[in-house]
């Protein structure tokens, strides 16, 4: 499984750089595969190339349809007037969920993993998937589509466990550190005797 990247890591409020065509290859057909692996371990339904530290413009995608799609340098290209709310939730600020407006309809142009070029008219879950990892190539997640509080106390609290888990692991160096200081002394004194 690729490590997913939390709230907070710098690379999710980065504009992803478009594909190259000649960089549409066995590599990134094989990270599609990776990336659709990973999405669906963590019962996901999208994931997007920032999420797992990548700054490039593609995401996977499977709806209730089970079919899987790869997404290259998409473009959402026609959107339908009326929105409808959803709750919303996503692997890179999991456990948080909130009721994100988002037009009910899209029309998505893109690439696919061999490159070919294609027009997508989505509605329903689809539509909102699509819209969802699109946002995360343009350093946008769904939180910033919500209420504006909500997204403040949520960025904050992922700061919080970042500061811990930092904390944590630097204890757990020192540890190591200590003991391997231990272990070492203990050997020159062997040695020595």
């Amino acid at each position: 499984m690729l490590k997913i990247c939390k709230l907070g890591e710098e690379v999710l409020r980065q504009k992803a750089l478009p594909i190259k065509d000649e960089d549409i290859n066995d590599d990134l057909r094989a990270l599609a595969d990776e990336m659709f692996e990973t999405m669906i371990e963590a019962n996901g339904v999208g994931l997007a190339c920032p999420q797992i530290g990548k700054s490039i413009r593609m995401f996977v995608a499977m709806a209730d349809d089970d079919v899987k799609r790869v997404f290259i340098n998409p473009q959402i290209i026609k959107t339908s007037d009326d929105s409808v709310p959803y709750e919303e939730g996503c692997l890179s600020v999991p456990q948080v969920y909130e009721n994100i407006m988002r037009p009910s309809q899209v029309t998505v142009q893109a690439q696919d993993q061999n490159g070919k070029r294609f027009v997508l008219e989505a509605e329903g879950l689809l539509a909102r998937i699509i819209q969802h990892e699109n946002d995360h190539l343009d350093g946008v997640i769904f939180i910033d589509r919500g209420d504006e509080e909500f997204a403040k106390k949520t960025a904050e609290q992922f700061a919080k466990r970042a500061e811990r888990a930092a904390k944590k692991a630097a204890e757990k160096e020192a540890k190591a550190k200590k003991i391997a200081a231990k272990i070492a002394a203990k050997k020159a004194k062997k040695n020595n005797a």
